[in-house]
């Protein structure tokens, strides 16, 4: 899935009469990194989206989401939507279908050996639950490693401050619910 979504950030900011310099200070996302997204020239980490999201009001999920004809609750193999991000390094496979109305995201992550998810712990309001379905990954949370194997699974606070690293020789799969809504 190819994923442009800088036309929908660059509406966004200048509906809220926002500067690309206003929307890097409240996102805490460079003045760079926001011209390069608006022209569809680099995909930004998922934090970075997220930040951006959030010091615009909205949820990740506004610069994907289009309107589906009509509701649905199940989402057949083959039809779920992919997001890549970290120059292919991870892949998230939303578990959910595109309705607004519900509380919590479901998500298939994949993340490649030797990558982090971010290079800066993130913290936000919510809660995290992990399952490691293939591979190792390592989460730091509040300033210690937790290294998860096949099986093993995780649940915190996400005002801990934290990030996921995958130190092993394989990509990792993981299966993580997340309050609130992040896509």
């Amino acid at each position: 899935m190819e994923i442009l979504i800088g036309g929908k950030l660059k509406q966004l900011r200048t509906e809220k009469k926002l500067s690309i310099a206003e929307l890097s200070k409240l996102s805490d996302v460079s003045t760079g990194l926001i011209s390069q997204i608006e022209r569809d020239l680099v995909v930004p980490s998922v934090t970075s989206l997220w930040r951006l999201a959030k010091a615009l009001d909205t949820n990740i999920n506004y610069f994907f989401h289009e309107e589906a004809a009509e509701e649905h609750f199940v989402t057949r193999k083959g039809e779920h939507q992919t997001i890549v991000t970290h120059h292919d390094s991870s892949y998230y496979k939303l578990l959910h279908p595109t309705r607004s109305d519900r509380a919590m995201d479901m998500m298939e992550i994949t993340l490649k050996s030797g990558y982090s998810y971010e290079k800066k712990a993130l913290s936000h309001e919510g809660e995290e639950c992990g399952y490691v379905l293939k591979g190792t990954l390592t989460v730091f949370l509040n300033g210690k490693d937790y290294i998860l194997q096949e099986g093993d699974s995780i649940y915190f606070d996400s005002s801990l401050p934290h990030k996921y690293i995958n130190n092993g020789e394989e990509d990792c799969v993981s299966i993580w619910a997340m309050t609130p809504k992040f896509f």
